[in-house]
């Protein structure tokens, strides 16, 4: 088994190629939880956290009870990008929901007579509505998947698609390591629409009695979703009575860039707090990414028990990018 998962990795960057600006909605390829981010993005056979619906969507039928998980990031260039997802428990399965909005803000529109503004504001936003559900088929094996809305939207024009993802896990007989493996954004291609397309033409300008204003749409290239291979190996060792040591690391192939690793760990003191660094992208000479580092604190603070996370994601010279997120327990 061991030596089929290197002989996968390395099979994956005998050629890397890079096909950026290929596919339409590109974020969704944004890394969501603050603990998986701070893990470098290594997290597709871990199921510590509901924000594993978005990296693997078959790992969630692990979960005990029931969970809740709320975050905002403070995303490059003034723009937010919110998550919330909810998992039901129902005996050997789970019922996953969540949302992620990307706002881009607003900003006045300015044309050529009017440059310092006409007093109107254009903005963007992309949204994804999902919907999963998990199994255990065996104690060492779960199987999930499900379906999502993913809409985009660009002042008056806007566009949307369907697609699916799918994910498995797997735990060796001595849960000495987990091996987990997913694909995301099997969908329609998205291309955009809106009244801004919409122009008055004159199809033939040299004929004075033909109609001067016919209306006609101009049509938008089509563009593929970015869809995400990953396949991800971790094991969990305890260092002491006390300390527990995760470590972690997925090969991710993306249709619409280079094959890259990512890389995580993860340190717990007393399964109350926990200290974790990564590495994401690695293998990739032109990515902005890199080190990612955060830490989280387990509370029970009246009658509720939560955990607070938070991440650093390193981002070169865009700066970096800090990660908040809560997540409930019933």
């Amino acid at each position: 088994m061991k030596t089929f998962i290197v002989n996968i990795i390395l099979l994956s960057f005998l050629i890397p190629e890079s096909q950026v600006g290929t596919a339409a909605g590109n974020f969704l390829g944004i890394g969501v939880g603050s603990r998986a981010v701070s893990m470098g993005g290594a997290y597709s056979s871990i199921h510590k956290d509901p924000s594993v619906i978005y990296w693997n969507p078959g790992a969630i039928s692990r979960f005990e009870s029931d969970k809740f998980l709320i975050s905002n990031v403070s995303w490059l260039v003034d723009t937010q990008l919110y998550f919330s997802t909810f998992i039901k428990k129902i005996n050997d399965q789970s019922l996953g929901l969540y949302w992620t909005y990307l706002d881009y803000g607003k900003e006045e529109v300015t044309t050529l007579d009017n440059q310092i503004g006409t007093g109107l504001y254009w903005d963007a936003s992309d949204i994804v509505f999902g919907a999963m559900y998990s199994m255990n088929l065996t104690e060492r094996f779960s199987f999930g998947g499900g379906v999502k809305y993913i809409g985009q939207n660009i002042y008056n024009e806007s566009s949307s698609s369907l697609a699916i993802d799918l994910g498995l896990l797997y735990t060796s007989q001595n849960n000495d390591f987990n091996i987990g493996m997913s694909i995301s954004n099997i969908g329609f291609d998205m291309s955009l629409s809106g009244k801004d397309l919409q122009q008055s033409i004159d199809i033939d300008p040299n004929n004075s009695g033909n109609n001067e204003t016919i209306i006609a749409n101009l049509n938008t290239d089509s563009f593929p979703l970015p869809i995400f291979y990953r396949m991800g190996f971790s094991v969990d060792k305890s260092i002491s009575n006390r300390v527990n040591l995760l470590s972690s690391i997925d090969a991710v192939i993306p249709s619409d860039d280079v094959e890259h690793l990512n890389l995580g760990f993860e340190l717990t003191y007393f399964e109350r707090v926990f200290l974790r660094c990564g590495y994401a992208q690695l293998g990739k000479s032109d990515s902005e990414q890199g080190l990612t580092f955060g830490f989280g604190s387990k509370i029970y603070l009246f009658g509720l028990d939560f955990t607070l996370n938070y991440a650093y994601q390193e981002f070169g010279v865009l700066g970096y990018v800090p990660h908040i997120d809560f997540e409930f327990n019933f």
